[in-house]
């Protein structure tokens, strides 16, 4: 495909050493030479590709020197794009590299879409849709297994599984067309019925596998939303304090003192958390403690986890009663704070309303038992049967979609052989199947989906 030459700023705006303009097309030497004087003498076309060289980028119109740079050379095919790449190296600064990039803009090149360069990558074949999609996954990630993750599937892991599949069921397809079509020709063996469900349940066994993954995938991909509750004055405000390692929440002896809902993110042996402080759930006369009181009951709604904080100095209430009730069916971890002080709480009624919950005391005033807290938030949800490294990890929300809707195609296909249903009948089940896994890495997927999945990039990637 023919493509005009786009350009955009590479590195994040603001002060730094270096920011990198980015040039690709097939016009990026013809623009690069206009505008940079090297000091060798040499046009950028008449490089070696892959080298790098000093100069200026010079202003045609005033014959000014507008900045001093250092200038990427790769020639296509081997590079990023598969595009004539020019990256400007010039100093960190939002004049420096503004101007540079609006001289490109001014001698020929376009400003770059959002990850239009990743989108160029992917239509010129150098990767598929999920390679392109882990670029961004690798950017946002939080905790080196989430990062991992993004590196496997970069690196093509989960194409792999999702190619070998597809040719899987594309071998079955082939096998029940040639007996259709060519029902006289007896050296091809005829697919039956149980053969069919053979092959059929070795799909559906892998695209399981897949799927097992993807509750832990998805967690590190987007971040476990944990919310801290409790009523006031247990310590909900310390416990967010002594996770991210820093004073963020204001902590005091007065009841109420939290007011909202306070966010932080924070990484837990490897799980990335999104830390939510509430107000402490009691009822009250204070107009603003009860917006709060409020905002806290619907983020309980939408956690994934809660770490749900009593007082070891103090009875157990009915308030704390009636939040074990809300809690009913959820993951909970069950906190016990200031066991610094002396005990006033019924442990074996906590143990018996905490049921098969974990239950972890603390003194974060002495700062103990947050190490035990970390391990039970980590051994919740990474078992250790599951490692970052696995080939087989699903992290993105749209391919476990995807990988839902093809289980539910493979097996009503299943359902249909064991019904004794006709095999070319069968065969439409199949083939949506093998259709949903394209859709994955990109062989079978509409424009678009194309343009909304890019246009989530970051300028400039």
């Amino acid at each position: 495909m023919e493509f005009d030459t786009i350009a955009a700023i590479s590195t994040p705006m603001g002060e730094g050493a270096i920011a990198i303009v980015r040039l690709s097309g097939p016009q990026a030497f013809e623009i690069a030479d206009v505008l940079f004087k090297g000091v060798s003498g040499k046009k950028v076309k008449e490089v070696p590709t892959h080298t790098i060289h000093y100069g200026n980028i010079i202003d045609p119109g005033t014959g000014q020197v507008a900045e001093e740079v250092m200038v990427s050379v790769m020639k296509g095919p081997k590079t990023f794009t598969k595009e004539d790449v020019v990256e400007i190296n010039c100093h960190g600064g939002l004049v420096s590299v503004n101007r540079v990039l609006q001289l490109l803009l001014n001698h020929g090149a376009r400003l770059a879409e959002p990850g239009e360069f990743t989108k160029r990558a992917f239509l010129n074949g150098r990767i598929d849709l999920s390679q392109a999609e882990a670029v961004m996954d690798l950017i946002r990630a939080k905790t080196d297994r989430a990062m991992n993750v993004a590196l496997g599937q970069m690196e093509g892991r989960l194409s792999k599984l999702i190619r070998g599949l597809r040719q899987e069921i594309l071998e079955i397809l082939a096998h029940v067309e040639v007996n259709i079509d060519y029902p006289e020709y007896d050296d091809v063996e005829e697919m039956t019925h149980q053969m069919l469900l053979e092959k059929s349940a070795i799909v559906k066994k892998e695209i399981e596998k897949l799927l097992r993954t993807s509750q832990q995938g998805k967690i590190l991909r987007e971040g476990l939303s944990t919310v801290i509750v409790g009523r006031p004055n247990v310590g909900k405000s310390s416990l967010l304090n002594s996770l991210v390692h820093e004073n963020k929440a204001i902590v005091t002896d007065i009841p109420g003192t939290t007011r909202d809902v306070i966010e932080e993110y924070v990484n837990v042996r490897g799980v990335p958390l999104r830390l939510l402080d509430t107000a402490g759930i009691r009822e009250t006369e204070d107009i603003v403690e009860r917006i709060g009181v409020e905002k806290s009951r619907q983020v309980l709604k939408e956690a994934d986890l809660l770490l749900l904080v009593l007082n070891y100095s103090d009875e157990l209430s009915v308030e704390d009663e009636n939040l074990f009730k809300a809690v009913e069916g959820m993951d909970v971890i069950v906190i016990v704070n200031k066991t610094d002080l002396p005990a006033k709480v019924d442990m074996d009624k906590v143990r018996t309303l905490a049921g098969n919950h974990k239950l972890v005391t603390t003194s974060l005033l002495a700062e103990q038992g947050v190490d035990e807290l970390e391990e039970a938030i980590a051994s919740l949800f990474f078992s250790g049967s599951i490692e970052a490294g696995d080939m087989t990890y699903v992290s993105n929300t749209r391919h476990i979609a995807l990988l839902n809707q093809a289980l539910n195609t493979i097996n009503e296909a299943i359902q249909g052989v064991e019904m004794g249903t006709p095999i070319d009948i069968v065969q439409i089940d199949l083939t949506r199947t093998w259709e949903l896994l394209g859709e994955i890495i990109g062989d079978s997927v509409h424009e678009s989906l194309i343009d909304q999945l890019f246009s989530q990039f970051c300028l400039g990637k």
